[in-house]
């Protein structure tokens, strides 16, 4: 057999190599496609459902919900669903349909990636009384303590959430510190062994709460489910 008509052969079969991978790879890209859109209404249907359990948890004593949505105007109105950047603020209210509280959310950078929570926040008293993990990819046994130590979450029971006389502000800064060595109502009790995630949760809390809860209780009387139109 002479090199020539080696050489084609060597190039035919690369060449047939070649479209088998392009096709195989065109097949799989098809496939995740297909995947994604199938799966795609079952993930959102277990996010709703996974929001909703967590509103309820961070809220307690609440048997319904609304979900309002902030306005450029910083106004609260009932949300229409229609845009999916809208900031949310889901309001709790009892079986007698009294405003018990409102659940927010809040995200920040963790020791690994991106950490987003849902915490309650009493309008009355201006303290928050709940929190919970949305999202969390920090290192297992360590980070993750912030979902699963106790203490930690005691932090959130009656967290300080104060703001100034003429509301535009909080009146102390939510922050963490140290363990052990937490003396105000405001300080989150960080945990050992888990420093970055622990602040990460101060930091993120304390932003989301300067934003929001100004603008919760200028809307008070819109979340009140009477004033709802």
């Amino acid at each position: 057999m002479s090199s020539s008509t080696l050489n084609t052969k060597i190039e035919a079969s690369s060449t047939k190599m070649l479209i088998a991978m392009v096709g195989i790879g065109i097949v799989c890209a098809l496939l995740i496609v297909f995947t994604y859109e199938q799966t795609l209404p079952i993930i959102e249907k277990n996010k709703k459902a996974a929001l909703e359990k967590a509103i309820f948890k961070v809220v307690p004593g609440i048997s319904s919900t609304r979900t309002f949505q902030l306005t450029n105007a910083n106004e609260l109105i009932i949300a229409d669903g229609k845009d999916e950047k809208a900031k949310l603020v889901y309001a709790g209210y009892n079986k007698q349909n009294e405003l018990v509280g409102v659940a927010l959310e809040g995200a920040g950078q963790g020791y690994a990636d991106i950490i987003k929570v849902l915490y309650g926040y009493n309008v009355n008293t201006q303290k928050i009384i709940g929190f919970y993990v949305l999202e969390t990819k920090e290192t297992p046994g360590l980070g993750d303590k912030i979902e699963k130590d106790q203490n930690f979450l005691g932090n959130f029971k009656t967290l300080d959430a104060e703001l100034t006389e003429d509301g535009t502000a909080l009146k102390n800064k939510i922050i963490t510190v140290k363990n052990g060595t937490k003396v105000s109502a405001w300080e989150i009790d960080g945990i050992t062994g888990a420093t970055i995630s622990s602040r990460a949760i101060g930091d993120l809390m304390g932003e989301s709460a300067q934003f929001w809860l100004p603008i919760i209780q200028k809307n008070k009387d819109k979340l009140i489910m009477n004033e709802v139109k």
